[in-house]
Formats: C-alpha cells, sequence, structure tokens
C-alpha cells in the first residue's frame, strides 16, 4: 500500500472558524445523527443486519435517497454540496464498521450455541448412545485415527512451507464429521473427542468441574447475546442535555431492575464528544493558494471566502508544496493535466480537543489530514500510477464501448466522456524529480510477530530456498533506544494505578497517555523497514490483528502452564500478574507505523496468520508467518 496520511493545522481568523463551527455543529452533524436514525428506522434494516452490509446496488443507495430527502429540510440547508457527501460517506462508514462486527458476534453466538449443544456429561452421552463409556471411547479412538490420517494427507498435498495448529485443525475436521453424521453413536463419540481437547481420555469425569464448565459457556452465550442487542450507531451528541436528562431521572426516580440502573450509570459515566464529525473531502475540492508573506493557505469547494494558513512540520512541508505545486502546473496549462494524478488523493477536515475556556471555536484547534500516493512524488512512480489508471480506463471503455455497438442509437453517456478526456490529460506528465524505484526480490519476504512482552520480532527468509536469513529481536531492533521500552512499561503500570485509585474514589480516570508508546513504534518501523531494504526483501508480512487477542492468550496460558504445571487456579492468578506487569501492546498503532515506512519506501505488506500456540517461539512464528504469506500467494496465483 502506497498511501500515507500527513496532517497540518489550520489557522484563520475568530470569524472564519466560527463560521466553520457553526456550519459542522449545526448543520452537518444533525444531519448524519438523523442520517444514522432513519437507516435504523428502515424496514429492511433487519434483513442487513443479517448478512452484516448494506444493500450494495448501484441503482438503490439507501443513505444516498435518505439524504436526498433530507437536503430541503430546513435544518439541514444551506451546506456545500461536499459536506452532503461527506455525511453519506460518514454514515456508510459507521454502518459498514458496526454491521461487519454485528455479524462476527453472530457468527460467534451461533457457535457458542451449536457447542453447548454438544457439550454432555459422560453420563449424558453414555445415556444418549446407548453404549457403555468403555465402548464410546473406542469409537472415539476410531475416529480421531481416521481424522488424524486425513490431516497427515492434507499436510503432504500443501506441503510443509506452512504452519499449522494440530488441535485446531483437528477440532474443526471434528465438528465436520459431527455435523456429515446422523449415527447418533458415532455424533456421541465425536462430541467425547472434542471435549477432552481432541484426545480420549483414561480418568473419570469431575463431575463439579464440567457443571463449571458448562456454566461457562452459557454465560459467553449471555455475553454475545448482549453485545448483539446493543443499540444501533446514535452519532454524536454534541450538548449534555441527555446527560442532565438522565442524572435528573436518576436522582429522582427508583429503577426498576438493575439492567435499568446499569443503563443509567452507563450513561452518567460516558465522557460524550464534544467535537463535530470530521468532513471528507476529494483531493479536487481542496483550492491551494500563497499570501502575500509566501506562506501556504487552503480554501474549499463551497466556501472559497474561508481562507486558512497551512502550519505543519517542516517534514511534511515538501508535501504541502507539492499540493500547491500540481494545482499551479494544472492551472498554468489551461487543464492539460489530469487531477488523477495529484499527490492529495482525498482530505479530511476535523477539529481536535484543546483545553481552556472560552467560545469552543477559540479552544478547539481545526486540523486537515490528508491522504496522499508516495508514488507520485517522482517521475518514474507517477509514470507506474498513470500506467495503472489508464489501463483500467481503457478496460472501462472497451466495455462501454461493447454495450453501446448492441444500441447504435444509444449516446456516448456523460462519464464515458469524462473518462476519455481523463485518459487524454494522463499523457501529459507532471513536472517531478527522479529516483529509481525500490525493487526487491519476490522470494525475500520480512515476516514480523507481535508478541507480548516483545512486541515486534523480525525473521528475513528465502522461501525458495527455505531457509531463514536472519532473525531480530526487539532489543537488536531498538538497540541503544530499548531501555525505553521499559520506561513505556512502567508508565503504563503507573497510569493503570492510578486509574484504579481514581474508579474507587468515583472521580474522574481519563488521565491521558505520553506519545512514548508511539515514538518507539516509528523507530520499531523505521529499522524493520531498514532491514527489508538491506535484504531487498519483496515485502514485509504483518499478522492479522483479529486473531491477537487469541495470539496473547495462548502465550499467558502457556507461561502459567510452565511456571505452575498442574496449578490451575495459581496458574490464572500466574497470567493476570503477568498481564498487569508487561501490559498488552498497541499493534494495531505499531502496524500502522510499518505500513507508513514501507510506502515511503516502496515496499509492499502482505497479512499473514500468525500461529496461536503459545509454545512455539516468537522467532519461529516470525518465520513461519511469511512461510504462510507466500503459501497464501502461490494458491492465489
Amino acid at each position: 500500500m502506497s498511501l500515507i496520511t500527513i496532517q497540518c493545522r489550520l489557522v484563520a481568523s475568530e470569524s472564519t472558524r466560527q463560521k466553520l463551527w457553526k456550519l459542522m455543529v449545526q448543520r452537518n452533524t444533525p444531519l448524519i445523527n438523523e442520517l444514522l436514525e432513519q437507516v435504523a428506522r428502515h424496514p429492511d434494516f433487519e434483513t442487513w443486519r443479517q448478512k452484516g452490509k448494506l444493500p450494495a446496488d448501484k441503482d438503490f443507495d439507501v443513505v444516498s435517497q435518505l439524504c436526498k430527502s433530507l437536503k430541503t429540510d430546513p435544518r439541514f440547508t444551506g451546506q456545500p454540496g461536499r459536506f452532503y457527501s461527506s455525511a453519506i460517506s460518514v454514515v456508510k462508514y459507521i454502518y459498514k464498521s458496526w454491521l461487519a462486527i454485528q455479524k462476527q458476534l453472530q457468527h460467534k453466538l451461533d457457535g457458542k450455541r451449536s457447542w453447548l449443544e454438544m457439550l454432555k456429561s459422560d453420563a449424558q452421552l453414555v445415556e444418549a448412545s446407548g453404549y457403555t463409556l468403555d465402548a464410546l471411547r473406542t469409537k472415539a479412538a476410531e475416529i480421531l485415527a481416521e481424522v488424524i490420517l486425513q490431516l497427515e494427507s492434507g499436510k503432504e498435498k500443501q506441503g510443509n512451507s506452512k504452519a499449522a495448529a494440530p488441535n485446531r485443525n483437528l477440532s474443526k475436521l471434528l465438528f465436520e464429521a459431527y455435523r456429515n453424521t446422523d449415527d447418533i453413536l458415532r455424533q456421541c463419540a465425536i462430541c467425547y473427542l472434542i471435549k477432552n481437547g481432541c484426545k480420549v481420555n483414561d480418568t473419570e469425569e469431575d463431575p463439579e468441574k464440567f457443571v463449571l464448565r458448562r456454566r461457562k459457556v452459557e454465560v459467553e452465550i449471555e455475553r454475545l447475546s448482549e453485545k448483539l442487542a446493543s443499540r444501533v450507531p446514535k452519532g454524536r451528541e454534541l450538548t449534555n442535555t441527555r446527560w442532565l436528562e438522565t442524572l435528573d431521572l436518576a436522582t429522582t426516580t427508583v429503577p426498576q431492575d438493575n439492567h435499568e440502573a446499569k443503563g443509567w450509570q452507563d450513561i452518567l459515566l460516558t465522557k460524550f464528544s464534544c467535537l463535530p464529525f470530521p468532513v471528507l473531502l476529494g483531493g479536487e475540492d481542496l483550492r491551494w493558494s500563497k499570501n502575500q508573506e509566501g506562506r501556504l493557505c487552503v480554501e474549499f469547494t463551497g466556501l472559497t471566502e474561508l481562507i486558512f494558513e497551512v502550519y505543519c512540520d517542516r517534514r511534511q512541508l515538501p508535501w504541502f508544496q507539492r499540493f500547491w505545486e500540481d494545482q499551479e502546473t494544472k492551472r498554468e496549462s489551461k487543464g492539460q493535466h489530469s487531477t488523477a494524478l495529484f499527490a492529495l488523493r482525498s482530505g479530511r477536515l476535523a477539529w481536535q480537543e484543546g483545553e481552556g475556556k472560552g467560545e469552543p471555536w477559540q479552544v478547539h484547534r481545526l486540523a486537515l489530514h490528508c491522504t496522499i500516493d508516495t508514488r507520485l512524488w517522482t517521475k518514474e512512480g507517477t509514470e507506474q500510477v498513470r500506467s495503472q489508471k489508464a489501463a483500467q480506463i481503457t478496460s472501462y471503455l472497451t466495455k462501454k464501448k461493447k454495450e453501446d455497438n448492441l444500441n447504435k442509437n444509444q449516446q456516448v453517456s456523460n462519464r464515458t466522456k469524462a473518462k476519455q478526456t481523463s485518459l487524454k490529460r494522463m499523457d501529459t506528465p507532471f513536472n517531478r524529480p527522479s529516483q529509481p524505484i525500490y525493487e526487491g526480490r519476490s522470494h525475500i519476504l520480512v515476516g514480523v510477530s507481535l508478541g507480548l512482552d516483545k512486541p515486534a520480532t523480525v525473521a528475513v527468509v528465502d522461501v525458495i530456498a527455505q531457509t531463514v536469513l536472519t532473525y531480530r529481536s526487539v532489543r537488536q531492533l531498538l538497540g541503544e533506544n530499548y531501555p525505553l521500552l521499559n520506561r513505556q512499561r512502567l508508565e503504563q503500570q503507573d497510569g493503570a494505578h492510578q486509574r484504579h485509585k481514581a474508579q474507587k474514589r468515583s472521580a474522574p480516570n481519563d488521565f491521558g497517555a505520553s506519545e512514548l508508546g508511539q515514538y518507539i513504534d516509528r523507530l520499531l518501523a523505521k529499522e524493520i523497514v531498514a532491514i527489508a531494504i538491506s535484504f531487498q526483501a519483496g515485502s514485509i508480512v504483518l499478522p492479522d490483528l483479529k486473531d491477537m487477542r487469541e495470539i496473547i492468550q495462548s502465550e499467558l496460558e502457556t507461561r502459567a502452564q510452565q511456571k505452575h504445571p498442574g496449578l490451575v487456579e495459581v496458574q490464572k492468578l500466574y497470567a493476570k500478574q503477568y498481564r498487569i506487569n508487561i501490559h498488552q501492546w498497541s499493534y494495531n498503532r505499531l502496524i500502522e507505523s510499518i505500513q507508513a515506512q514501507a510506502a515511503k519506501a516502496g515496499i509492499s505488506i502482505e497479512v499473514g496468520m500468525q500461529t496461536r500456540l503459545g509454545t512455539v517461539s516468537v522467532q519461529e512464528k516470525a518465520r513461519e508467518l511469511a512461510f504462510s504469506a507466500y503459501q497464501s500467494r502461490v494458491s492465489k496465483a
């Protein structure tokens, strides 16, 4: 991915900031809130919820249709066209995320319910099957041998390059076998195997432990059900009206039950956002200029009377200069250059919370986040982008031409004309510096595993030769900066302790955090990319964050079992204390830093599955992560 995001602070007169603040607070954010509510009230909303997404039919864009009907509402009029488009995009993004989470939760709930139906005691399995426990164990051993043979044959076909979690694959095959059979004895034997960790257990079952185990699954089902019953997105309430109403209700009324009391408590303890929704902008919606002092300024389509001065970091200033140069080049050539090759791809106008007293547009800061394509910095990268986009446009025009031949009376659409014009303009190049494009060797991959006490471990792998060229631990990656890692952990522990003390006093506990963790992430990302360049790696492989909870939990359980074998309660206490001492790293922030550094260098990013086995070392996890990504690449080819 070659896209990165930079930001700057926008400075303007008080009247300009006031006008923009009121437009976003009194018009745009209420529009988004209304759209969120109307989508939730739609007759087909439950169907979309089950599917996990909004309808993707181009002829029926539900959010756009709802917004079109609200444009004439006096509450939302007076906004530029881009603000309406931004509201549509924001609502789609919110519901895309929310519906996807709902679908995942529903999938987990269905799985837990199925497992609860299968989870029976040995006495219940004996009664259901009509056979003795010894016969049930014999049948379970036969099934286990069949599944292991099936698993081994599958491994031989796939090769040895992809790491596998044996118990996970065994249980998956056993679940499939359970669903594909109607034989009661076979079903009970499979339930027996899965219940005992995919093995035949010779010891007698403890009834009390089984009851606790079953109750644990029931609690998990209850928690998932509560999450699924959570409220739909409500938007941002920029006033404290709801908080005051709830406070008045809680002080004058007795709650009917604990559930209602908890609802009141949640509202009273929630910190509501005081900032409006951001406005999403396209690259062409920003107009760049320079004032009399030579400082860069920007204004927005539909708000040309509002001009803001750009204040940014010295490292990011060249990019903002490039935005102005691209626009000036296009203006001087009288539109002969294509905006498809502008370095600026999109923008996001947002307020950042500040401290102090006064009017909100005086207290809060205004920031502009710009998404850029790093390839468009150089002549060679721009040509690469031009070739890709020209091929896409040519393919589209060829398809439309075939459709037009079916109907000779059909006139050329405005979209087709725009595509033809854009294709012609892309042949006029921008004047940009020359710099060779990074070319790595596709068979050299850098695997980056993430762990509990070791945030990042690197393995440089030659997947063709099946060899590891080098390993790098987090200590080697940070070098002389390694003490910063312990300092960050001490700060996290102290912050957690202070929050705990504040919670016991029912006092505010949002103390914030320093930027030391972000600085460490950048150091790690910079060194990882440097290693990839030194070995001419074709790509960097990062783990899928969706599995991080299971990976960390597996590592904790393994450490606890090794430290206190056989003592279950002591293992739980050890795991809890270890989690407090080490704390968890912001893996998402670390991955974003690696992606940004890799994009600047032109190195591609791949995503692989990191093994969940806690017994596997972090070095082996990094190595197998690279192999799994390569195996996935081969299977897709």
